[in-house]
C-alpha cells in the first residue's frame, strides 16, 4: 500500500486560491523541505495524474521538488 502526505499551498495573499497536493511517503526530502519552508514562498514541481486510485492520495497533483523562492512583493 502506498502512503501519501496531503497539503495545501495558498497561491494568493487572500488565500482565495488554494492548491491542494499530495506527496508520496517515499519522497522524504520533499516532505522535509515543505515542513521547513512552511509560511514562506516556494516554487514546486509536480506531476499531474489524470486517473488515480483512492489509496494514491487525495489529489491528482504530486509534488516532486521544492525550492525556496524570494517573495515577489519584498525583493531587495
Amino acid at each position: 500500500m502506498v502512503k501519501t502526505w496531503e497539503g495545501e499551498i495558498s497561491q494568493g495573499i487572500s488565500g482565495a486560491q488554494i492548491f491542494s497536493f499530495s506527496v508520496l511517503d517515499k519522497d522524504k526530502e520533499v516532505i522535509q523541505k515543505l515542513q521547513d519552508y512552511q509560511g514562506q514562498y516556494v516554487k514546486v514541481n509536480y506531476t499531474e495524474r489524470y486517473a488515480t486510485f483512492f489509496w494514491l492520495g487525495d489529489t491528482k497533483y504530486f509534488i516532486t521538488q521544492v525550492e525556496k523562492e524570494q517573495s515577489p512583493h519584498f525583493r531587495n
